[in-house]
């Protein structure tokens, strides 16, 4: 499995913290930026990790600001992209078991890396329902 990464300066460390998590798990992950906690604009960074998933350059793909707000607008600005911001464990599971969220988004101001661990281990592993979830989830890519 592939996830793509990216943040912009209010996410870049909570980033840090959840990619070494992942590549402790086995995952390959795909660092699109940024690199360090200088200004930057978070449009430029969900847009590039949603077009990285869009493209199936990778699975799957999570973005980081800080609140999680502007970054995961931007990445559902891609087609196919469904980006969910979650708070908890239950929002994360949620998010994977009834809209196949593609996408997670987290705030590097709210989130403490112990949570962001919880909530990405809970999306990894849940597995989406499909059955009377699916037409909401088609009419969402029609979009």
């Amino acid at each position: 499995m592939i996830i793509a990464v990216a943040s912009d300066h209010g996410g870049y460390e909570l980033k840090k913290a959840v990619k070494e998590h992942l590549v402790g798990r086995g995952i390959k992950v795909v660092d699109l930026g940024t690199s360090n906690t200088d200004s930057v604009d978070y449009p430029i960074y969900g847009k590039a990790c949603a077009e990285a998933v869009a493209s199936g350059k990778a699975e799957l793909g999570m973005v980081f600001c800080g609140t999680g707000i502007g970054i995961s607008i931007a990445a559902n600005k891609v087609k196919g992209i469904r980006c969910g911001l979650v708070t908890s464990v239950e929002m994360a599971t949620l998010t994977k078991q009834h809209n196949n969220a593609n996408m997670l988004a987290m705030g590097g101001r709210t989130t403490s890396v112990d949570l962001a661990i919880q909530m990405t281990d809970a999306w990894l592993d849940t597995e989406y329902e499909g059955g009377r979830h699916q037409r909401r989830v088609d009419m969402l890519d029609e979009m």
